[in-house]
């Protein structure tokens, strides 16, 4: 585990982990085992309902948003696209988290792929995943047939949160604060600053790890340092690295 997280948080290639780490082939072997078998689900659902501090596992409300990162050349042109919104040619990630900012799940596409479209699959996931969810707020990027469709297959409120009328300068939105602040979390880790997995599902990966990573810091913090801030001064200072 603690090599996974060392690629995540230093964007390292899985070639290039330390010696005093297990040999990468094993690291990576493990990475796409516990993946495609779904352990790493099963470890990030647990810190989930631990980090929850007490509140129902199974959260009624959430929230929904995407964001568009740069692909690696080693993502390929069938599942890379370009977002004329925001003028990047990658993937997008559309996450579902609760109220805590704790993530639900996450779906990675081609950055071509609105807004909207990528709700309706991501929301199913997270009634899959959470069928306890009634509620999730969301952006105008989601407005229109989507809240009807959302509605009537997964039974979710989705609640449109808008910019008031007038507002020139920037303030923070009820609820769609919590999860630009984990977006912001994700990009901690130099392994997501751009999209550099061959398959989206990998890049679903990293993502699940970055939170199991968050969560574990905060429910086992080594004394008298920060939750969030690397132990050791090597992710500091480690290069910036492609695979």
């Amino acid at each position: 585990m603690d090599a996974i997280l060392y690629v995540n948080r230093t964007g390292c290639s899985w070639r290039q982990l330390p010696h005093d780490l297990p040999k990468w082939e094993t690291v990576y072997w493990y990475f796409e085992v516990w993946n495609e078998s779904g352990v790493t689900d099963r470890i990030h659902d647990a810190l989930r309902a631990r980090d929850r501090g007490g509140r129902d596992p199974m959260a009624s409300a959430g929230m929904v948003d995407a964001q568009a990162v740069k692909g690696a050349d080693t993502v390929g042109t069938n599942t890379r696209g370009w977002d004329g919104a925001k003028r990047v040619n990658g993937r997008k990630r559309h996450l579902v988290t609760d109220t805590l900012g704790l993530l639900v799940v996450v779906l990675v596409t081609a950055g071509s792929v609105q807004d909207r479209d990528g709700g309706r699959q991501v929301l199913a996931r997270a009634k899959t995943a959470m069928p306890s969810m009634v509620v999730v707020w969301a952006d105008g990027g989601y407005a229109g047939k989507l809240v009807a469709w959302v509605d009537t297959h997964c039974r979710i409120a989705l609640d449109i949160v808008r910019k008031p009328k007038g507002q020139g300068e920037f303030a923070v939105l009820p609820h769609r604060w919590v999860i630009e602040r984990t977006l912001s979390w994700l990009m901690r880790c130099r392994r997501l600053d751009h999209d550099y997995e061959r398959l989206p599902a990998h890049s679903e990966a990293f993502i699940k790890w970055a939170m199991i990573g968050l969560m574990t810091r905060r429910l086992a913090p080594t004394p008298g340092r920060r939750p969030g801030v690397p132990r050791v001064g090597w992710l500091r200072s480690a290069p910036r690295l492609t695979p």
